[in-house]
């Protein structure tokens, strides 16, 4: 049901200086930047390629969701099959999050045995 990892999430401390590193000394392309709120992000990757980086600010996820762990990335994964993967994860007694609409599409975010969350996005 997963086609794609569509991203990276960083959990950053300081977006604008971590968009620097990564356009100033890594080479990368800011391919985005949303605001939404409180909520602020930054999409950079290397020019054309499929997965992208996303620079969210730490303190703000962390209101989001306190039990989240913030100090290791997080992938994003891309489906076509949006509902029935997150009916089946559901149904095999998986941690999962409320679907979101965010200006990119539905979002839900699940977790693994070991409490790493991941989320997935819904490819158009």
């Amino acid at each position: 049901m997963i086609n794609k990892v569509g991203q990276i999430m960083l959990y950053v401390n300081n977006q604008d200086a971590c968009r620097d590193f990564w356009t100033e000394k890594a080479g990368f392309e800011v391919v985005s930047e949303v605001n939404m709120g409180e909520m602020r992000w930054i999409e950079v990757a290397p020019k054309g390629a499929a997965t992208t980086i996303i620079l969210h600010n730490k303190e703000a996820v962390a209101k989001m969701n306190p039990g989240m762990n913030l100090g290791t990335p997080s992938l994003m994964f891309f489906t076509d099959s949006f509902d029935t993967l997150y009916s089946e994860l559901k149904n095999k007694s998986v941690k999962v999050g409320d679907i979101v609409n965010l200006p990119g599409g539905r979002v839900f975010n699940f977790a693994d045995d070991e409490d790493n969350y991941f989320a997935v996005m819904e490819s158009n």
